[in-house]
């Protein structure tokens, strides 16, 4: 089982994240399409890109992710899909990265409504708890 160890991102940058995703998703101007992708692996990213280029919150998220290291990335995008409930451990949810890494992490991740609830909730299944 994994824990908060085995990640390579530190916990408190991915909090950080989670703020400031929580910032950008609770505006009101931030729209999703509510057409369904036709694949698992379509994501509505251009939309957040387009809406929201000149959003000094966006563009802060932005910056941070994207400086990110490509391994750092991988498990942040990892986190997210076991927040999201798409499996079962880390284990599984990095090996399901390395399946369809996206090749915008950072609009795919914040094309994602729910992004800090997702994080959030796999830092706290892996026993990491963000200060409030």
């Amino acid at each position: 089982m994994a824990n908060i160890n085995d990640l390579k991102i530190d916990p408190a940058l991915v909090c950080s994240i989670i703020v400031k995703a929580r910032e950008f998703h609770a505006k009101e101007g931030v729209t999703f399409s509510e057409k369904s992708p036709e694949s698992a692996y379509e994501y509505d990213w251009a939309q957040v890109l387009a809406d929201h280029i000149n959003d000094p919150t966006y563009i802060e998220l932005k910056n941070v992710i994207t400086s990110i290291r490509p391994e750092k990335k991988f498990d942040l995008v990892a986190l997210m899909y076991l927040g999201r409930g798409d499996f079962g451990s880390f284990e599984e949810a990095k090996e399901g990265v390395g399946d369809n890494f996206p090749t915008n992490v950072t609009d795919f991740l914040l094309a994602q409504p729910l992004l800090a609830s997702y994080l959030e909730d796999a830092l706290n299944a892996l026993g990491y708890v963000c200060e409030k």
